[in-house]
Formats: C-alpha cells, structure tokens, sequence
C-alpha cells in the first residue's frame, strides 16, 4: 500500500474531535454537488455521485443534505457554484503531491495553497508536473473474516480485481475505475465484508523519505487535508509505520 494511504489510515484512526463532523459534511456535500453537476443526478448512472452518497451516509449525513446537494448540483436549487482544481507540485524530498480541490473562489483558494505548500517547504508546479506519475484505481478496503489470503485472491481475481494486496491486518483489493462497483458487489455477494471503497490515484514509483523531511512532509500533508477546499492529497513517499505513528502523535 502507498505511503499516503497508509498516513490517511493512521490519522482516520486518531479521535473524532480532531475533525469537526461540519466540516466533513462540508467536503462531501460538495463532493456530491460537484459530481451531480458533471454526470447527472441519478446515482445509478453516475458512479461517481453513487460513492459520494455511500460514503455521505456512512458520515451518517441526513438524507435532506444529500437531496439538496444534488438539487444544487444539476441545477435545480440555488446555491454556490462550485469547480474542481487540481494542484500539483513537490514537498520535502521531492515528494510528489498531487491535490484535489473543490472552490468557489479560485484566486482565493491558489493563493492559500501555494502558502500552505511553502510554510512547509514545497513548492507548486505547472499543471501536468506529476500526474504522470499517479494511475487512477478502484481501491477496495476488505475484512476477509474467516477467509484465508489465497481464497480472498480467487474470489478477487474471479471478480475481476487488477490486484490484491495485504498489509499487515489490511486488506485491499484494486480494481480499474469502471469495475469498482461491480467487483464491490461480488465481493460482498461472496460473503466478504466491505471497510470502504474510493477512487484513487496511485503512484507508480515512490520516494523514501525520513526524519526532519518526513516529519516537514507529513504537517504539509496534514494541513493540506485541513484545508476546507481540499477534497484529497495524493503523494509518492514511503514512510515507515513507526515513523509516522511517531509524527502522527506530535499533530494530534
């Protein structure tokens, strides 16, 4: 699993006060705003708006909000008009960092994000500078329960998974985009329980970072996800576990 998945994981794990439920919310009705507003409002037809809605329920969102949302979206309520903007450049290292925005404001939000990325000693790029070296991909996080690794790998694989992967106690299945659903489905179908599903951008190669550089990486990783536009931050590090356990810690 890449680095940036495994910090998400870490800090998913660190307590719910440390992310106001409001501004989660906030990210995921604009999530599902911004993916009504490009492929409809029929969730069966739009696979992108399906996830926002599984994963605004999971957040324990109020149907009314998800409704709305999509209203604004395509159009049928009045609301803020939200864009999607990608940001790209380098952190500690030479670390890759690829960002996904949502805003109303685009000068206002460019302007905070290049801030953000030189208080921690990064710098943005021009747009293409490492999108390269990012492959978008279904991830699928499982509990196999009784199952053993080589049965969960047949069932994937029968499914038609690209990968699976196991991670001490974690488990993921990768998929291409267009299959995340179905192989969703027939991994449930097959008596595994789902943790999560997303979309995903991972890296092809990775860089090792350590100490004062990763340490430096994290806070801009972590303040990046802070950000109220900021939807998710991609990144090609390798951490050790016990050197962002330790790093984690010192944020909280």
């Amino acid at each position: 699993m890449s680095g940036h998945s495994k910090w998400h994981n870490i800090q998913g794990k660190k307590s719910v006060a440390d992310k106001k439920r409001g501004k989660i919310f906030s990210k995921l009705i604009r999530e599902i705003t911004i993916a009504a507003k490009q492929g409809g409002g029929d969730p069966e037809m739009n696979p992108r708006l399906r996830l926002a809605i599984d994963k605004a329920k999971e957040a324990n969102m109020p149907s009314d909000n998800i409704k709305k949302a999509i209203l604004r979206g395509t159009g049928e309520l009045e609301g803020e008009k939200f864009e999607e903007v990608v940001y790209e450049g380098y952190g500690p290292g030479g670390v890759a960092l690829y960002v996904e925005v949502t805003t109303d404001n685009k000068n206002r939000t460019s302007s905070e994000m290049r801030k953000i990325f030189s208080e921690h000693g990064g710098s943005i790029g021009e747009t293409g500078c490492v999108s390269w070296m990012f492959e978008k991909k279904g991830e699928i996080k499982v509990d196999p329960g009784t199952l053993s690794d080589d049965e969960v790998l047949l069932i994937a694989a029968d499914a038609g998974a690209e990968d699976v992967k196991r991670d001490g106690e974690d488990f993921y299945v990768y998929t291409s985009p267009v299959d995340l659903f179905k192989i969703k489905t027939k991994l449930e179908e097959n008596g595994i329980k789902i943790i999560y599903s997303e979309f995903t951008m991972i890296p092809k190669n990775s860089v090792k970072v350590e100490g004062e550089k990763a340490e430096q990486l994290l806070k801009l990783i972590n303040d990046l996800d802070d950000h109220d536009d900021v939807q998710k931050v991609y990144a090609n590090f390798e951490i050790s576990d016990e050197e962002m356990e330790r790093i984690a810690l010192s944020l909280k």
